[in-house]
């Protein structure tokens, strides 16, 4: 049985971290996908 991942694409700007390094130290939240690292549909 093959299962589709259409709905767990990464996040094109975090790279499905769900956040970001920051070049100063420590880590922001990824605005795009709220921190889930998944792709969110745009509605």
């Amino acid at each position: 049985m093959k299962t589709t991942s259409v709905d767990t694409k990464k996040c094109d700007y975090c790279s499905g971290t769900g956040y970001f390094q920051l070049l100063l130290g420590g880590s922001e939240t990824c605005t795009c996908c709220a921190g889930s690292g998944k792709k969110q549909e745009k509605y």
